[in-house]
């Protein structure tokens, strides 16, 4: 049981290091949430693989002012060296370093699937959903 309990510790926190990635702008550390082979859908995009994910998520956040990624409710269920995981999400981007006014506020969830890899566990594939998107006029980087 206690393997079980570290398993889903760090699997929570594999996903708070993804949104302190994109918050912090530190692409190093995002990158290591994923597996090399990674395909993640967005729902108005999809990347197959690390180095195209991180490549849209820097070209995306590169002008924009603070971001505040939330992820909550994480429910974890591990199987051997395979994981799935389901989280909230609730993120706040200001689209400008300058303009408070301009901002997109988007809540939804992931599903994810997760393999235990010798450098910890990473996110093979995810599935977002979106249940609301509000901006302040502007449109999304897609």
């Amino acid at each position: 049981m206690a393997d079980l309990r570290e398993d889903k510790a760090q699997i929570a926190e594999l996903l708070i290091r993804y949104a302190t990635g994109i918050d912090q702008r530190d692409w190093a550390l995002f990158r290591t949430c994923w597996t090399a082979d990674v395909e993640a859908d967005y729902g108005t995009v999809q990347h197959a693989g690390v180095e195209a994910i991180t490549e849209y998520m820097t070209r995306a956040h590169e002008n924009m002012g603070p971001t505040h990624h939330r992820l909550s409710n994480v429910v974890v269920d591990v199987e051997g060296d395979r994981a799935s995981a389901r989280s909230y999400v609730h993120a706040v981007l200001m689209l400008s370093p300058d303009d408070p006014g301009r901002w997109i506020d988007v809540i939804g969830n992931y599903t994810d699937e997760l393999v235990r890899t010798p450098a910890g566990w990473r996110i093979s594939r995810r599935t977002t959903r979106i249940a609301r998107l509000l901006t302040s006029g502007e449109t999304p980087v897609s």
